[in-house]
């Protein structure tokens, strides 16, 4: 076995990128940001939003185990911060998202019910894309939602495409495309950034990088590791981002909003995260120690980390026992209502395959 790549620590919260050799080092840039000065409210809301999603993806995983969910099962375990902090500062109905196959804590922190997600997971008629979808293509059009997607990559190529909707529809909302640092090397994200940049969408890249992508580290894998620099080439700016505290990631997302709202085009977030989990299910991650994710968890695990945020708020541990306990109600009964709906009937098959009926 490869000795293990240890990730490369990120030693700022937020930083942007320099500007490129032989760029216009006079063209305007982002601020670099601060982290964002949340009220205890607030606090608590992201506390609870990112229980849901752990406490969630150990139950998706349990019945992954016990075979009621089949095909591939990608869990958000360790990144929960990134989606929290990002679609906290977003306007539900009016910007738009779209991600990859790792979508369960996406559509969780846009507030879609916990139930028609789970339903989807085990393939039940009252998922949210009626059963067919499973765990990697759930879609929602009523929450801007827009999957889920298998293709690596495919999702940024979207994005842009929603970016454009917005601005050809004048609607003020922006897209906020996700993906990984495996994602981050194929060529079609590239194309996508140049047409965004020359048209100046309103879309905000998303680069979730959790080390490993499947099971190679960042490291060896990308001839420029620091991803944030990626958009340089295409004159999209870059920050990145301690992806493992939420009040970073919100800061980060408000001064990435403020750009793109501002009109001056696409911008770049590198979040630098971690996953706990193999990269899906049928992954035994031998690609790196257990001693490695074990110091991940002690030293940046992002729930404890805004629990210490809790605390110097003046939030008392019986109130933080209370959100636990209210959470693991709530997906205790997502599960049964996913193990206890039916399965689509088989007439299912025939529908959403074109848009018009014929």
């Amino acid at each position: 076995m490869a000795k293990p790549t240890t990730p490369r620590p990120t030693r700022a919260k937020a930083k942007a990128a320099a500007p490129a050799a032989g760029a216009d080092h006079n063209r305007p840039r982002p601020e670099t940001p601060s982290d964002y000065k949340a009220s205890k409210e607030e606090l608590l809301e992201f506390y609870r939003q990112m229980v849901l999603i752990r406490r969630f993806e150990e139950k998706a995983g349990q019945l992954y185990g016990l075979g009621l969910i089949g095909g591939f099962c990608h869990l958000y375990i360790g990144q929960e911060a990134v989606a929290v902090g990002i679609q906290s500062a977003l306007k539900p109905g009016k910007d738009s998202v779209i991600t990859g196959y790792r979508d369960h804590g996406h559509m969780l922190a846009y507030g879609i019910d916990p139930k028609v997600i789970m339903a989807e997971l085990t393939g039940r008629e009252a998922g949210i894309s009626r059963g067919k979808g499973g765990s990697m293509h759930m879609f929602s059009v009523e929450h801007k939602f827009y999957g889920g997607h298998g293709i690596v990559g495919a999702q940024v190529s979207l994005g842009a495409g929603l970016g454009f909707a917005h601005k050809y529809n004048d609607d003020g909302g922006v897209c906020v495309a996700y993906f990984g640092d495996g994602a981050a090397n194929q060529g079609q994200v590239y194309e996508s950034f140049n047409m965004a940049e020359l048209w100046k969408l309103p879309i905000i890249f998303v680069i979730e990088n959790n080390q490993y992508a499947m099971g190679t580290s960042v490291n060896r894998a990308s001839s420029e590791d620091q991803l944030y620099r990626r958009g340089e080439s295409f004159r999209i700016p870059g920050l990145q981002v301690d992806g493992m505290d939420v009040l970073a990631v919100r800061g980060a997302t408000e001064e990435a909003l403020k750009w793109v709202q501002d009109g001056n085009g696409p911008i770049l977030l590198e979040m630098k995260t971690y996953r706990y989990r193999g990269h899906s299910m049928s992954d035994p991650a031998k690609y790196r120690s257990r001693e490695e994710v074990q110091a991940m968890r002690d030293k940046s695990d992002p729930i404890e980390g805004v629990k210490k945020y809790l605390v110097g708020a003046g939030v008392g541990e019986d109130e933080i026992k209370q959100i636990d306990q209210d959470i693991r109600k709530i997906v205790a009964e997502a599960a049964d209502f996913a193990e206890t709906s039916p399965e689509p009937d088989m007439a299912e098959l025939y529908t959403d395959v074109l848009v018009e009926q014929y």
